[in-house]
């Protein structure tokens, strides 16, 4: 136990890029803390920091360090929730990254039906692009990630996926809304709002156009969905998300884009490969499991 509050000093310098950040952030002198990261690199047998004139950054034998004592912190926390259920009394903590559009409704409906039954375990939510998702679970940041098209998923096990196609969103008066399904290139006749190039919803539809005579000319370019579903009220424009975000007031609307024109995404829940979750996030991804299932 006395590593795993190493740890905990390790991560903070770490963090703040020098030891006298990190003090600052922990309370305790800078002397102190740097004494007990010097401790520590002594019984280690190995220095696992790289001492620079302006900070501290970890090493590669730090990285594995810290890569272990991440795992060792979620192995407690499974252990402890094992002892927890054999009370009966189910508690713990789940962190999940995920992409913008779960955000404002599917995550928080589903953990708060999870909490009504479990109240003694907490939450904590990350909104993350695909491949900051992925990174989450390699750093044992995040238990979970529910993310739409991850880049790389070579340490990504994946639970439940479930296919979301693109929507255009705009105002109910615009004409392409009296169609039931569009046609790419005829949103692309209007002045349209797209996300960063980093989100899954701006690279399907850059792909889905690659080789053709037509581009991606955005208006108004924001990494938030929710700033390009509000700025649609103000526009005459069209938007791009995935349904599952989607609760519209009734000036807006929203049509499915043809599959002939843009594939559909897979949104993936998933965790780190091989890692065995603690008790609270393996129920609670099963919960999910179970949610996505419904809306397949």
């Amino acid at each position: 136990m006395r590593h795993l509050k190493d740890f905990h000093f390790i991560e903070a310098v770490m963090r703040a890029g020098s030891i006298r950040k990190a003090s600052e952030d922990l309370n305790i002198t800078a002397s102190a803390l740097n004494r007990r990261i010097q401790r520590f690199e002594e019984d280690f047998g190995a220095q696992i920091f790289e001492r620079l004139p302006r900070g501290m950054r970890l090493n590669p034998a730090g990285e594995l360090v810290l890569q272990h004592f991440r795992a060792q912190q979620s192995d407690l926390r499974r252990v402890q929730g094992l002892v927890a259920d054999l009370s009966g009394e189910r508690r713990g903590h789940v962190s999940i990254a995920c992409s913008q559009a779960l955000a404002p409704y599917f995550l928080p409906e589903h953990i708060a039906a999870y909490r009504a039954k479990h109240p003694g375990v907490s939450f904590s939510v990350q909104i993350r692009d695909r491949d900051a998702a992925e990174q989450d679970l390699r750093s044992f940041e995040s238990d979970l990630a529910l993310v739409l098209e991850p880049v790389h998923l070579v340490d990504f096990t994946v639970l439940s996926a479930v296919s979301q196609p693109i929507h255009a969103i705009m105002r109910a008066d615009n004409p392409l809304a009296k169609r039931a399904e569009l046609r790419l290139r005829d949103c692309l006749d209007h002045p349209h709002v797209l996300p960063a190039r980093a989100y899954a919803v701006r690279h399907m539809l850059e792909t889905a156009l690659a080789g053709t005579s037509h581009g991606l000319t955005a208006a108004v370019e924001s990494d938030s969905f929710d700033f390009m579903r509000h700025y649609v009220e103000f526009e005459d424009a069209i938007a791009f998300q995935i349904p599952i975000g989607l609760r519209l007031p009734d000036t807006l609307t929203s049509r499915p884009l043809s599959l002939r024109d843009v594939a559909p995404g897979a949104l993936l829940l998933g965790q780190l490969k091989g890692r065995s979750l603690p008790v609270a996030p393996a129920r609670f991804a099963q919960s999910l499991i179970r949610a996505l299932q419904n809306i397949a």
